[in-house]
């Protein structure tokens, strides 16, 4: 029997966990329909997900279905728990993209399309509520062709020869042999599929049950199980806890096989191996590859590492863009602390910051929803009724030219000194650490400390203090003692010398500073337009040319988060409810108002003692500080780059 696992995806309402109950309904697994408005939706089991009618977290459920044996990973829909989407995106085999035959792509969607390309992940599509009033199959179809990629083919019925044609324009090799032939065979159509050349596309309503058949039918017939190593490898896409507080690491077997007992990860034994079907569970003595399972036992697994010969997965492309500090609301600050570390330990991307010095708590999250649901977290599994404050813009800082930093560490019976290359990079690129450096002018182990300093924490800009992006750092040069040089020394001198660097791209005005952007959706009505259109000026955001059909017209585009975070209120009330809004994060941009943002932060690089930019020298037998403009002159090795 073939396994495989499959992902659902979809923007919110689409009919996602629906199509998952008309699936495991129609495979034998339910004898009923569950439905998300009625709160009895199997896979949507958690308390909260009952209580808002939305998924929240991922879930898994088990199907056979003639001799397909398909593990289903049911995904949240809302952009606000993107992140908890894209950590599981690493494990599919297959995602099947569910699209609403009356909305159509929606922000969301492109969204969640740009990740299943960037994860390589090979996709069906199923178009749902096509028997609703106003859907339109092929218009739906041209929309996925123009929108998201034009290997977007109908498999809903009998292949014509227009099909098959289709087919084949997406692959040359395959064109050349079907014009050769006039055939397409099944291996190859079945390739082109995993290539991401074509995605299968089918259509029905999965309330109805109407399609379901003829797409599990599809699923097996086109889908391949992918041949696995014998040498043990597993990915780890979440964690979670069960009701008695149990902590579950959630793995995909890539390779080999996972007996349990086996020690898994530093010296840490899988006690238990658990098989979820929706909220119930059966444990299993060892899981062969291409399963998926629940681990007990383990303390130091996290979302997207690899275990054994697996590598961990890349790093999230979807990042919050909003900060809220906590208020405890009279609860002890260090039991909410370690409430929120625990949520933090599901989800990563909360970013759980301590001020001791301030006594707060800090979070961040993608928008209000994530907002409303961490505080019902927070009251339903930890007792503890909290709030948030005003929330705060996520900023970030690059450069906009090359400069090599120094950092110089050099108390007494300490040295070492770090000549460090900051590049630019494209928007979008992260932080890249390198070595350019020659062995012969510092060791092997000197330049492995380095590189592991650089990452080991968050590098900030000397703006606004905010987290550094899109620059290439590379060790360049450097010098060690033989007699007084220790780890720790590197540790402070490549620290100093990216503050070094950033300090003297301030300076001649080539630092920068970026801010979250929205793309942005707004269907309204046409004497409405007009209004929309200043107000999208006036949030200094811009606008493609409008789309009118009837008596709606369709403007999208993209503005600052910063000014368009509350706009949904406003269209809902000029509009009267009538205006459809919708935004998903779009990139980092330039900071429309910089000027006014770094003087509202009002940061002083030098005096965060942190990340100071200054160096140590030492003389006479005594360490003395040097101010980060005077390094340059006092540095003990050459400069390697000169612009």
């Amino acid at each position: 029997m073939k396994h495989i696992v499959a992902g659902i995806v979809a923007h919110v309402d689409a009919g996602k966990t629906t199509l998952s109950e008309a699936m495991l309904y129609k495979s034998g697994t339910l004898r009923k329909i569950g439905r998300v408005d009625n709160g009895d939706a199997f896979l949507d089991s958690d308390k909260l997900e009952k209580q808002r009618g939305i998924t929240i977290f991922s879930h898994q459920g088990s199907l056979k279905y003639n001799d397909l044996e398909l593990t289903m990973l049911d995904t949240p829909g809302h952009v606000d728990f993107a992140s908890q989407t894209e950590q599981v995106l690493s494990v599919f085999d297959y995602a099947i993209l569910v699209v609403s035959a009356t909305d159509g792509i929606q922000g969301y969607t492109r969204t969640l399309w740009r990740l299943l390309q960037r994860y390589n992940v090979p996709t069906f599509i199923f178009v749902n509520k096509t028997d609703a009033v106003g859907a339109d199959k092929e218009h739906v179809l041209q929309q996925l062709k123009n929108n998201l990629a034009a290997g977007c083919v109908d498999f809903n019925e009998r292949f014509s020869d227009e099909s098959y044609e289709e087919i084949a324009m997406q692959d040359d090799d395959v064109l050349e042999h079907f014009l050769d032939s006039g055939q397409i065979t099944e291996a190859e159509i079945r390739q082109m599929i995993n290539e991401r050349k074509i995605f299968p596309c089918y259509f029905g309503s999965a309330l109805k049950l109407d399609g379901i058949d003829n797409f599990l039918n599809g699923i097996e017939q086109w889908s391949v199980e992918k041949k696995r190593g014998t040498d043990f490898g597993a990915q780890v896409f979440k964690i979670s806890h069960d009701e008695k507080g149990e902590r579950l690491t959630w793995v995909r077997v890539t390779s080999g096989v996972l007996p349990t007992k086996s020690v898994v990860l530093n010296e840490q034994k899988a006690n238990q191996l658990r098989i979820y079907n929706g909220d119930k569970f059966t444990l299993s003595q060892e899981v062969e590859a291409g399963g998926v399972c629940a681990i007990t036992g383990l303390t130091d697994t996290y979302p997207g590492q690899g275990i054994g010969a697996q590598a961990d997965a890349q790093s999230p492309e979807i990042q919050p863009v909003l900060n809220y500090a906590l208020d405890p609301k009279g609860n002890d600050i260090h039991k909410c602390l370690t409430a929120l570390r625990q949520l933090e330990d599901e989800d990563p991307q909360l970013h759980i910051s301590w001020s001791s010095h301030l006594q707060e708590i800090r979070v961040q999250i993608m928008g209000e929803v994530q907002l409303e649901i961490l505080q019902q977290l927070m009251l339903d599994r930890f007792d503890l009724d909290i709030g948030f404050g005003e929330g705060s813009i996520l900023y970030k800082e690059t450069i906009t030219k090359s400069v090599e930093g120094v950092g110089h560490f050099e108390p007494l019976r300490h040295y070492a000194e770090v000549h460090l290359l900051l590049e630019p990079l494209q928007p979008g690129s992260g932080l890249v650490f390198d070595s350019q450096c020659s062995l012969e002018v510092l060791g092997k182990n000197w330049q492995h400390q380095v590189i592991t300093n650089l990452g080991a924490k968050e590098q900030l800009g000397v703006l606004t203090g905010s987290p550094l992006t899109d620059v290439k750092i590379s060790l360049v040069s450097g010098r060690s003692s033989n007699v007084h040089s220790v780890g720790g020394d590197f540790r402070e001198a490549t620290w100093r010398a990216v503050r070094q660097g950033l300090m003297e791209l301030k300076q001649r005005q080539s630092c920068q500073l970026l801010e979250p952007w929205y793309r942005f959706r707004l269907e309204l009505g046409q004497d409405q337009v007009g209004r929309a259109m200043s107000d999208i000026q006036r949030m200094n955001g811009s606008f493609d040319t409008p789309n009118t059909d009837s008596n709606r017209t369709v403007l999208t585009g993209t503005a600052p988060v910063s000014e368009m975070r509350d706009y949904a209120q406003e269209v809902n009330a000029y509009t009267h409810g009538q205006g459809l809004f919708e935004c998903t994060v779009d990139s980092y941009r330039p900071c429309h108002n910089a000027e006014e943002v770094i003087q509202s932060f009002d940061y002083d690089p030098v005096s965060d003692l942190d990340n100071t930019p200054g160096s140590v020298f030492c003389a006479h037998g005594a360490g003395y500080p040097v101010h980060w403009d005077e390094v340059p002159q006092m540095a003990h090795v050459p400069y390697t780059y000169t612009d």
